[in-house]
């Protein structure tokens, strides 16, 4: 019988982590004890809530119950306060690197207005990544669910904050909504300036969606991408592309895209050669956070160690991280699995 290893131990790269739904469910209470925030039972129970979000009721509640724990971040200290317990998490889960995505506008209204906002955010990153000692870093995120315009404004931004700590160019929200090509301006500004592009796909959406964020904002990540094990002429691409897909296995399941964990496709995805980035997209909500990930396809896909270790290798190789990070990183991956 196989050697079980601590997966907390083995080093990995953290590539689909949400801003809010990084927080500590204890941080969120306090916070809104603070400000005087009323939490809905869902947000309160100690359990993460029931969310169904392939129906639109569904994805409306999800959307509502994230707005009302971004509500509770109001000021620069509660940001410092939200990265640093995030790289802390990340460093128990034997995270070495980590890029959060946020969407600086939706924190413009509290911090002082967009830039401010992003800038509060940067600092934060740089001190809790000083502190420690996780390689940190930021990818800036539009809304699909606004005017293209409005993303290629975040786009500009990002550039412009590029060696402050901005890596990467993302779209977030309902993937359902708007074509993926209306945003296409605005990865265009991000690629040129030298931004790697991850938008969401191919989770709510069929393969469709991962074709379209490929073809049309010429991605080099995919936000969850599972749909594309829809579609072997699509994995087949992804492989050949080396187009990695930041899968997350118990967002999956909580949003309702699989009934189990063992029906999300991680196998298939694996075997096709698709590179994969394991993620805990929002701990918040879904309960969970980046070592669990790893368990879960343990338990429930049956993953050996030595190709837990290799999932480590693709999220580290998908990273932003520089060649020094990267290989201390890989070098830790041998030798966890060396035992």
């Amino acid at each position: 019988m196989e050697h079980v290893r601590d997966l907390t131990l083995l080093p990995k790269a953290h590539l689909h982590l949400h801003f809010t739904g990084s927080m500590r469910p204890t941080t969120l209470l306090e916070l809104a004890d603070k400000y005087g925030v009323h939490l809905p039972d869902a947000l309160t129970s100690g359990e993460p809530p029931k969310l169904r979000a392939t129906d639109e009721r569904g994805w409306f509640r999800f959307q509502r119950l994230y707005d009302i724990a971004r509500s509770c971040l109001r000021s620069p200290e509660d940001i410092q306060r939200l990265v640093r317990e995030a790289a802390e998490e990340d460093v128990r889960d034997g995270s070495g690197w980590l890029e959060i995505q946020v969407d600086p506008t939706s924190y413009a209204p509290m911090l002082g207005g967009l830039i401010p906002a992003l800038e509060i955010i940067l600092d934060a990153v740089e001190r809790a990544a000083r502190e420690t000692g996780l390689g940190l870093r930021v990818l800036v995120a539009a809304n699909r669910m606004k005017h293209p315009l409005d993303a290629r404004t975040l786009a500009r931004l990002a550039v412009r904050y590029a060696d402050r700590g901005v890596v990467g160019f993302g779209l977030s929200n309902d993937e359902r909504r708007g074509m993926a090509r209306d945003f296409d301006r605005a990865f265009a500004i991000a690629r040129e300036g030298g931004l790697l592009a991850a938008p969401h796909g191919g989770e709510l959406a069929g393969p469709a969606s991962v074709r379209d964020c490929l073809d049309d904002l010429h991605a080099t990540r995919i936000g969850h991408g599972v749909r594309a094990a829809e579609d072997p002429r699509l994995m087949r691409k992804l492989a050949e592309r080396g187009v990695t897909c930041e899968v997350c296995p118990s967002s999956n399941v909580a949003l309702g895209v699989y009934e189990k964990p063992a029906d999300v496709p991680l196998r298939t995805l694996y075997e096709a050669g698709v590179p994969m980035a394991l993620g805990a997209d929002d701990p918040l909500l879904f309960g969970s956070r980046l070592a669990a990930q790893y368990e879960l396809v343990r338990r429930h896909h049956a993953f050996t160690d030595a190709e837990l270790a290799e999932l480590a290798r693709q999220s580290v190789r998908a990273s932003a991280a520089p060649e020094g990070i990267r290989g201390k990183l890989l070098a830790g991956i041998d030798d966890w699995l060396a035992g």
